[in-house]
């Protein structure tokens, strides 16, 4: 070990430290709690508390940077601290994509592709600097800042990727959990197999995010939408007490601390012979699937698109998008509750009409983009209005009659 990364090391009485632990079953136990925590809490607190998509990303990324600030200033790996930051910044990831899409407008697809390259870019960079990628000897505070950014950027993509199947291609939370399941398994086997261990944790640990972002969705959506309508609070509750319990245990056992990482980090090496290789051929087969299988969902959408357009026709329903009256009966619900001031029930009906949107989007977008856009605007404007910490009764009339009338002639 040379001068200067010795200066930096975490020792105690000569011996390297690990800030992070040990990669065990309840690390990845962990780990899905936490990415289903940051979908599900992320929703509780920009729906439920009212507190709206940007007060809650200040919130939540003024809470991150603190925690994570104590996080580098501990001296070793210490279970209680780090699972906050993972948890925190599941949480943050989330609404960093949330706020591209929802906020900017930024398509999923876009996002996805963005945050593919800036986390192979991290990992180029990391590299370079540190000569590897080993999770096990996090010792020294710059790869304890890369190790935190590759995260971030892997739930930001995880979320970006999970929407983009789920809601943009149309496949619901159901399938999209079983497809990542699927990829997840095939690396946990490759990687009892031989694949090199570095690359199949971190493309697993990509993957642990829509894991649980899906299954968040799952248990929380309505049956309406999809789910089984068990509500983020419950969700949210629920996971956290089962993280507390787990985090809690290792506190106790110490089952999880990295026992030496210099001769883990040598390990990873020496088996690290071959891993160009390993890593084209999987970004290969990785790509062609997926680039595949999105262009093939979205013919199959035009397609179901046309056949749609034609019935709505036929139906006496030319409209661009055919026949809404779904989401116009909800609208009217909503304003019923408003002018009444019930925004206990105008809030649930705005959870009603934002999950019905999201899962026909596939099918209504492509028949035609520009209508589907602004509904979409008009949609999302009846949500900060009616989910504002403070609702003004007027404003969020207006919202609702602007959204009325859009639907009738988009």
């Amino acid at each position: 070990m040379d001068a200067t990364l010795e200066n930096t090391t975490q020792t105690t009485m000569g011996k390297v430290i690990s800030k992070v632990p040990e990669v065990t079953a309840f690390f990845w136990i962990i780990k899905i709690l936490s990415t289903t925590i940051g979908e599900t809490a992320a929703d509780f607190l920009n729906v439920n508390l009212n507190l709206g998509l940007t007060v809650t990303s200040v919130i939540m990324g003024i809470s991150f940077l603190v925690v994570l600030a104590v996080q580098f200033k501990t001296k070793k790996y210490t279970p209680v601290v780090y699972w906050l930051t993972v948890a925190l910044i599941s949480v943050f990831g989330t609404l960093v994509t949330d706020n591209l899409s929802d906020n900017l407008h930024v398509p999923l697809q876009y996002s996805t592709i963005l945050f593919t390259i800036v986390l192979g870019i991290t990992f180029a960079v990391w590299y370079a600097k540190e000569k590897t990628l080993s999770i096990h000897s996090i010792f020294t505070p710059r790869r304890e800042a890369f190790y935190w950014l590759t995260i971030l950027f892997t739930f930001a993509l995880g979320t970006a990727s999970g929407d983009l199947m789920s809601e943009a291609l149309g496949l619901g939370y159901l399938t999209t959990g079983i497809i990542v399941a699927v990829v997840i398994a095939i690396f946990a086997i490759g990687w009892r197999l031989g694949l090199n261990a570095v690359l199949s944790f971190w493309f697993i640990y990509i993957m642990t995010r829509p894991l649980g972002a899906s299954i968040g969705d799952l248990l929380t959506q309505s049956p309406v939408n999809g789910g089984l309508g068990l509500g983020p609070s419950t969700i949210t509750i629920g996971f956290l007490a089962l993280i507390i319990f787990s985090v809690a245990y290792l506190a106790l056992s110490h089952q999880d601390v990295v026992k030496d990482p210099l001769a883990e980090e040598g390990e990873d090496e020496q088996r690290s012979k071959g891993t160009f290789w390993q890593l084209s051929v999987v970004i290969g087969i990785l790509l062609v699937l997926s680039v595949g299988g999105y262009f093939f969902r979205e013919h199959q959408l035009q397609a179901q698109a046309a056949v749609t357009a034609a019935v709505n026709n036929a139906a006496g329903h030319p409209a661009p998008l055919g026949d809404l009256s779904k989401f116009t009966s909800i609208t009217q619900a909503m304003l019923t509750a408003v002018n009444g001031n019930d925004w206990v029930t105008a809030n649930a009906r705005a959870n009603d009409i934002e999950g019905a949107w999201d899962n026909a989007q596939a099918q209504l977008k492509p028949m035609n983009p520009i209508a589907w856009t602004h509904i979409d605007d008009a949609i999302d404007k009846v949500l900060r209005e009616v989910r504002a910490v403070h609702p003004n009764q007027q404003t969020a009339q207006a919202a609702l009659q602007q959204l009325q009338a859009t639907l009738q002639s988009p």
